[in-house]
């Protein structure tokens, strides 16, 4: 009777945790919203009036305060409950976009849909991740993945229905519809959340095995530590490539290969799957094998479709298909590789703090990225010479990655 009431037990928690993930990346499609601006710049442009320039502030400020805050709040995860977290960030979200509906101009916009909304993604984005860690000591990186896929994959899901939205009601209208509906979606997806107890833990002992034991960090001894200053330059080279070929897309699709505007629309939406399936997929590796082979995984893919698209040329459909697929790809790959070797080498109890400073890596190599595509293309004209640096950088992050990260 004890082994059945046991065994019972076993069975509820291991069905338990996955509850959290499915809210996870229910609750990441909402935050992912961001990545659909978008849909939203040219109606923008025509209500108030301005050019591409202006339009892009509310999104460059909202990718700004989300790093930035992130960075912020992971201090306070162990302080108060990932309810109050998540329920706080997801209020400013919310607020944000109802704001932003009643924004005259394209600065107050900025400060809406950009400052506010863009902190509130920041205060509650590392909540899931910290959360399906603990209930995952046996595949961490994998459900990290899995959370993440939610954030990667969101515009091919919201993007449709804000287009749908601004139709019917007009794109300020549109942003209070969604303020609301986030308001009210993302408490309620949120209330069952919590860490394991410590029966519960003590449970997931027995359904998982005993977890590979890691040393524990506070963001000072870990920024101190070898490790970091390779894990932190990698991500930056990898989100550098990753980001400065995302936003070459379209521009390449049409310019070197000859799209129209369709196709290449069709295929950015095709790309995204791939951007999404890279997370879990990496996640994965991290967790079977390591952060090192992980990362000198993804620098070879990626060098290999930068060749490949060395050799492209107009018509050259098939070659872009393929390199690019493997570029959004491997994208989605390195933001699942940071966030679990953070986990994996520096432990759980500082996780969120940990992170959110490693993840100021992404603002940087967003900023290189662009600004360096950019460079190079006025200077040289050409896309080629951006596919050799990026085969370059590769050759350089895995010997980085080789010398730094241990196996």
């Amino acid at each position: 009777m004890g082994n059945k009431l046991f065994l019972r037990k076993q069975g509820k928690v291991s069905n338990l945790r996955w509850l959290y993930v499915i809210l996870g990346i229910i609750i990441m499609l909402c935050f992912g919203t961001v990545y659909s601006w978008s849909i939203f710049r040219m109606p923008v442009e025509k209500v108030f009036n301005i050019g591409s320039t202006q339009s892009g502030f509310p999104y460059m400020t909202s990718l700004a305060f989300y790093a930035l805050f992130m960075m912020l709040s992971g201090r306070y995860f162990n302080k108060f409950s990932p309810r109050v977290i998540i329920l706080t960030g997801s209020l400013l979200l919310s607020a944000g976009w109802i704001l932003s509906s009643f924004s005259p101009n394209i600065y107050t916009l900025t400060i809406t849909y950009g400052a506010i909304s863009g902190a509130g993604v920041g205060i509650a984005y590392g909540v899931p991740l910290a959360i399906v860690t603990k209930w995952f000591p046996d595949k961490k990186g994998f459900v990290i993945g899995l959370v993440l896929l939610g954030f990667g994959v969101s515009p091919l899901v919201t993007a449709p229905l804000a287009k749908i939205l601004i139709e019917i009601f007009g794109v300020m209208k549109t942003f209070l519809v969604l303020g609301v509906a986030f308001g009210i979606i993302i408490p309620i997806l949120s209330y069952p959340l919590k860490y394991p107890s410590e029966s519960e833990t003590n449970e997931l002992k027995n359904v998982t095995g005993k977890e590979k034991e890691s040393n524990e960090f506070d963001t000072k001894k870990m920024i101190r530590t070898f490790s970091f200053k390779g894990l932190y330059v990698n991500f930056i080279i990898g989100t550098m490539v990753g980001l400065m070929l995302i936003g070459l897309t379209s521009s390449v699709g049409i310019q070197l290969i000859g799209l129209s505007q369709i196709q290449v629309a069709l295929m950015i939406s095709f790309f995204a799957i791939f951007n999404g399936i890279g997370r879990p997929v990496f996640g994965w590796i991290t967790d079977k094998f390591s952060t090192k082979k992980a990362m000198i995984v993804s620098y070879i893919l990626i060098a290999t479709a930068a060749l490949i698209m060395s050799f492209a040329g107009n018509g050259s459909i098939v070659l872009f298909g393929i390199a690019f697929s493997i570029f959004w790809f491997n994208l989605g790959g390195w933001l699942a590789i940071a966030p679990t070797a953070t986990r994996i080498l520096y432990g759980a109890n500082n996780y969120s703090q940990n992170f959110g400073v490693v993840f100021t890596a992404y603002g940087i190599g967003a900023v290189l990225g662009v600004a360096g595509s950019g460079l190079i293309l006025d200077i040289f004209k050409s896309y080629y010479y951006i596919f050799y640096l990026i085969i370059v950088l590769c050759a350089s992050g895995c010997l980085l990655a080789i010398k730094t990260m241990k196996d």
